[in-house]
């Protein structure tokens, strides 16, 4: 549901520039509006489920983001879209805080990272999803309403989801024995202060470098997925079918990298594995956007771009539950990638900028390159956590 609510706005963008008149630029704000909402949504719901539990939070925040998305198929102009995208954020961003705490804290140690990425490989389900849906209803109904629809129909799946997670999945052990411990719950100005532990020492550097190594991820997989359906549509040519066929490739990479760097990350450690996928994502957007390869050519090398450019998430939601206490976990994860969604949020607009001067791969490929060298970074300066217990 995450993945196709969210990426089916990538695959509307060439429609809303007939339809609305829409600048690249307005549609690279659209998205910069839903990361930054989503940035602050995902710390408001880490804090919020530090303090009434992971399961709860969880529910609402997965309702907030499918109404929202449903209400993008009713905007009339560029305005009220830009509203409800940023609305959905809230949700957006506090769903995965919410979610990979809670599936964190419920596996044990040593499947954690398999878990983790196992859950985060449906992403490419929902991503897959969008593109076929996109070229189903295109060919179905003209454009001007096929794009109002796929909004519409992410809804449904969304309303039995959050009444499943509501009455059906189990609150985690680390959170149940943290509130039996407690007499009562913190007043909100103690839990608020509670929450800002992470910004003191000795979380204080941690929370800087995991912030970063969010940054550098999320700016590059935002800079590619954003506006590689307008790329290859408006620079290579490509009709909707076709794109939809390079697209499903890349998808299908996406999914196999999920599932490698699930594995990785418990085999080789959540360092290793940050590093290996980010040097080779970034040799493959460049070559990707970069060299003056063919069609065919640029069809095959989808799937090794895909396997990177997602690959490197399976092992984050483990690696950000185990550096921060049982107390603050939810503020620490949700904080730090939020963050990186924040940061991350400014690329697809100023890709959409840098457009109006230069080639659209340019950007492109320099956003990815430069958020995959802070993955390094932060990652060599950041500690191992493989195997670590998550107390309450």
């Amino acid at each position: 549901m995450d993945g196709f609510d969210y990426m089916v706005y990538s695959f509307i963008i060439p429609t809303l520039f007939i339809a609305w008149h829409l600048s690249a630029a307005q549609a690279g704000t659209i998205v910069t509006g839903a990361l930054l909402a989503s940035a602050v949504g995902g710390w408001a719901a880490g804090m919020l489920a530090d303090r009434f539990g992971r399961v709860r939070v969880l529910a609402f925040t997965v309702l907030w983001f499918a109404l929202l998305t449903a209400a993008s198929g009713f905007t009339r102009s560029y305005h009220e879209l830009l509203l409800t995208r940023s609305l959905q954020g809230l949700g957006f961003g506090g769903e995965w805080a919410v979610g990979s705490v809670l599936l964190a804290e419920s596996i044990e140690t040593r499947h954690r990272g398999k878990a983790l990425g196992l859950a985060q490989s449906s992403w490419t389900f929902g991503w897959a999803g969008a593109a076929c849906a996109w070229a189903l209803i295109y060919a179905l109904v003209p454009a001007e309403l096929a794009w109002r629809i796929l909004f519409w129909i992410g809804l449904a799946p969304a309303l039995w989801i959050a009444g499943y997670v509501r009455l059906r999945v189990p609150e985690s052990p680390a959170w149940s024995a943290l509130a039996q411990r407690s007499a009562e719950r913190p007043r909100i100005a103690e839990a608020l202060m509670q929450a800002l532990a992470i910004f003191r020492a000795p979380l204080r550097r941690t929370t800087l470098l995991a912030s970063l190594l969010c940054c550098g991820m999320l700016s590059a997989y935002y800079s590619v997925t954003s506006w590689l359906p307008t790329y290859l549509k408006n620079e290579r040519h490509l009709s909707v079918l076709d794109t939809s066929s390079y697209m499903i490739v890349l998808i299908a990479g996406s999914f196999a990298g999920y599932l490698a760097g699930a594995w990785a990350s418990d085999a080789l450690g959540r360092r290793r594995c940050f590093i290996l996928y980010a040097t080779l994502g970034a040799m493959l957007v460049l070559s990707y956007m970069g060299l003056p390869i063919t069609d065919r050519a640029m069809l095959v090398l989808g799937f090794p771009l895909g396997f990177f450019l997602s690959g490197i998430f399976s092992g984050s939601g483990a690696f950000l539950a185990e550096l921060f206490p049982g107390a603050m976990r939810g503020s620490g994860q949700g904080f730090c990638y939020s963050i990186g969604r924040a940061v991350s949020a400014f690329c697809p607009t100023l890709i959409g900028v840098w457009s109006t001067h230069a080639p659209l791969a340019v950007g492109i490929g320099a956003f990815a390159a430069a958020g995959y060298g802070l993955v390094i970074v932060a990652a060599l300066l950041l500690p191992e956590t493989r195997g670590r217990a998550l107390e309450a």
